[in-house]
């Protein structure tokens, strides 16, 4: 299997009344975030971000959906997930997105990356991701819609 690239999006999921939807990591029990991945080969990361929405929860946009905050996070690769990059890679960069579907949306996780999913208030989302990039991302989300 060829290394991650250390570029990825964090695509926050949200409702018109900011209701957000949250996965639970399947290889991290209780680490919940928002779709997360990294891009492959010489992909655009909003190509990034609709692959990776559609590949965690079967959700279908179009790329004019997704909002582009055009802000980024360089951050050290948790210890646990650095066999994924190549030697000596230790940081990556993640570039931020949100896309607004409607509450009622039919979600179909990807066993093998998460367990389940759940939709909460932002508040309660912040309090309960585990990474700090993704919780600066959620209270951003109401000056970002």
């Amino acid at each position: 299997m060829p290394y991650k690239q250390p570029i990825s999006i964090l695509l926050v999921i949200h409702t018109s009344d900011l209701q957000v939807l949250l996965l639970e990591r399947s290889d991290f029990a209780g680490a919940w975030q928002s779709v997360t991945g990294s891009s492959e080969a010489n992909e655009v990361l909003i190509d990034t971000a609709r692959r990776e929405l559609f590949e965690e929860t079967g959700l279908v946009v179009s790329n004019d959906d997704i909002v582009d905050w055009q802000q980024s996070t360089d951050f050290e690769i948790f210890e646990r997930w650095r066999h994924r990059y190549a030697p000596g890679v230790t940081h990556n960069t993640e570039h931020v997105f949100s896309v607004q579907v409607p509450i009622d949306s039919i979600i179909t996780i990807a066993p093998r990356e998460h367990t389940q999913y759940c939709w909460t208030n932002i508040d309660d989302a912040i309090d309960k991701v585990f990474s700090p990039s993704n919780a600066e991302a959620l209270r951003q989300l109401p000056e970002k819609v």
